[in-house]
């Protein structure tokens, strides 16, 4: 053990102090001795034997007192030595004193430094991930409202998936260096990056679309007069493709102020079964919509006649309309007056863009009661008509929506056997074969080339379970879900099954009696899968455009929503007949 002259001296004095009594004590007899001998004899003093011998009793009394000091300071400096020893290791044992943090250990400092630049360097990084996929978003957000939102780029979303993906590994490795740092539950947080990115991870990775923009909405006011009447004329198509005409027809009735008229179920759907006619009027907040029954009361002079007749469409056929409907709508008592007549010359199969203006210019009259054909395929303000919400004012989120009995009944069967976070896929299979094989590129997808797209959408969600809309086969949604794997594990669908009394879920349709009713089905499904966390469609189907109008509107819409297998072929395609 190194010891410094300054550890020397101080022994020196405290320790042995007994050593600077015996050297004063010599000197004082020295001195005494010198005197006497000046006394006797002068300056010079000859060496005599009596002298002799105090000088050797004087050297071997300083080895004994120099033997002695030395044999004294290694005795302290051992015990001192041992001492220090004993601290170090029988201490821990006796008093269980974890002493590791009074060490001074180079390596250690090394290594808490480098954490610390590491951490820097991912909050670095953990930035500008953030920042990129946030432009990723603005921009696919600003395109999803148009009609073509749904079949954006593949590109972008693979590029936001890794991003995605690069962010949630760069936060892990984050937390792991953190880790030794925490004490019992504190966490540590950094320059509110949570704030920012927190919706990135978790269930938030397919998060919500933007709805700030309802704000900017651009509508128009529905003020009918109430002896100005509009026959809402829809025949293309099944359910789907009604009520999607039946919201243009209330776009037109709102630019030509005229109450809307749903025609009676002999010829058309039975609406008030599927949707709420009365909650139109109110969301409105006066009568704009009434039924054919109602119609007929309250135009009980004229006897339901049709004034005039105006077709948007004049080809292939006029209206839309054959000699069969023709006769439908005269077996409800209803007289038509003059001949069908359109004000343009336009296709069904190639529409024109048509503006409000240019509407209300072929359309208006002066008439009391006036039909208009099919507008299903009607181009006109795409932008108003798109827009959440629709194109007219009004103060409910959206005026045509599922009835409030089937409404409940999917909130209930999502409680049952969903739960708040689930993937909803409409798999349009029958007579979509030849449908989809006579568009470029088609839209049929073979079953394990579907279980691909839909496992990397489960990934990308993180959902637990699917619920599957379809009218496939049950050998093709067999094999579906045998595909569908995500880290090891098979990934559950759900179908609605069979009545069954001792399930309540469905009470309300069976205690109505409209339980076996094929549109209430219909519509049930485009419920649920309108309230699901990420829908995946059907790219062609009305009913798939139809669920995207509903969670548009209602604000359900996902970042992730999407047609199945977006931006990629069928790998087998077969030859046309």
């Amino acid at each position: 053990m190194e010891r410094n002259s300054s550890d020397e001296e101080e022994d020196h004095q405290n320790l042995i102090p007994q050593n600077d009594t015996r050297d004063n004590d010599l000197n004082l007899h020295r001195e005494n001795k010198l005197q006497s001998v000046r006394a006797n004899g002068g300056g010079r003093s000859p060496r005599s034997a009596f002298q002799i011998d105090d000088i050797a009793s004087r050297a071997r009394n300083r080895w004994k007192i120099s033997l002695n000091k030395r044999y004294v300071v290694g005795a302290v400096s051992l015990a001192l030595f041992l001492g220090v020893l004993f601290f170090f290791t029988d201490t821990r044992r006796f008093f269980s004193v974890d002493l590791s943090s009074f060490k001074l250990d180079p390596l250690s400092s090394r290594v808490k430094e480098s954490e610390l630049q590491a951490l820097y360097l991912l909050r670095k990084q953990q930035l500008a991930l953030v920042s990129l996929l946030n432009r990723t978003l603005v921009d696919q957000s600003a395109n999803f409202n148009s009609s073509n939102a749904i079949g954006s780029s593949v590109v972008t979303d693979n590029v936001k998936a890794a991003l995605v993906k690069q962010i949630s590994v760069n936060k892990e490795i984050e937390e792991v260096l953190l880790s030794p740092h925490r004490t019992g539950n504190d966490s540590i947080t950094g320059s509110g990056l949570d704030s920012i990115s927190g919706s990135y991870y978790d269930d938030g990775r397919c998060r919500k679309v933007d709805q700030k923009k309802l704000l900017d909405r651009k509508t128009i006011e529905w003020n009918p007069r109430s002896d100005r009447f509009l026959f809402a004329i829809c025949l293309s198509g099944q359910m789907s493709n009604h009520l999607i005409c039946l919201e243009k027809h209330m776009f037109f009735a709102a630019l030509l102020d005229r109450v809307l008229v749903i025609l009676s179920p002999k010829f058309d759907y039975q609406y008030d079964r599927v949707i709420d006619i009365d909650r139109i009027n109110t969301c409105l907040g006066r009568t704009v919509v009434i039924s054919f029954d109602q119609f007929k009361e309250v135009d009980k002079k004229n006897n339901a006649h049709i004034d005039r007749f105006i077709c948007y469409f004049s080809s292939p056929q006029p209206c839309y309309v054959d000699e069969e409907h023709i006769k439908k709508l005269k077996g409800l008592g209803i007289s038509i007056g003059g001949k069908l007549e359109a004000p343009w010359s336009e296709d069904i199969k190639k529409p024109t863009k048509r503006t409000s203006q240019e509407v209300v210019e072929k359309f208006k009259s002066d008439d009391g009661v006036i039909a208009i054909g099919d507008v299903f395929y009607a181009d006109m303000e795409q932008d108003l008509v798109m827009q959440p919400g629709g194109p007219i004012k009004h103060k409910c989120k959206t005026l045509i929506e599922p009835s409030k009995l089937i409404l409940v009944t999917a909130q209930r069967f999502i409680q049952t056997f969903l739960g708040k976070n689930f993937i909803s896929l409409h798999l349009r299979r029958h007579g979509f074969l030849k449908f989809c094989n006579a568009k470029s590129p088609s839209c049929f997808y073979p079953i394990p080339q579907a279980a691909d797209c839909i496992s990397r959408m489960v990934e990308r969600a993180n959902a637990p379970v699917i619920y599957l809309s379809t009218d496939a086969a049950e050998s093709e949604t067999g094999l579906l879900q045998s595909l569908v794997v995500v880290d090891g594990k098979v990934i559950p669908f759900v179908k609605r099954p069979p009545r069954n009394s001792a399930e309540k879920w469905d009470s309300l349709l069976y205690r109505h009696g409209i339980e076996d009713d094929t549109q209430v089905d219909a519509m049930l499904d485009k419920t649920i899968c309108a309230m699901s966390s990420v829908f995946i469609g059907a790219s062609g189907s009305t009913f798939t455009e139809d669920i995207l109008r509903l969670r548009k509107d209602w604000g359900t819409s996902s970042m992730c929503d999407e047609y199945l297998c977006r931006g990629e072929e069928p790998n087998f395609i077969a030859e046309n007949e």
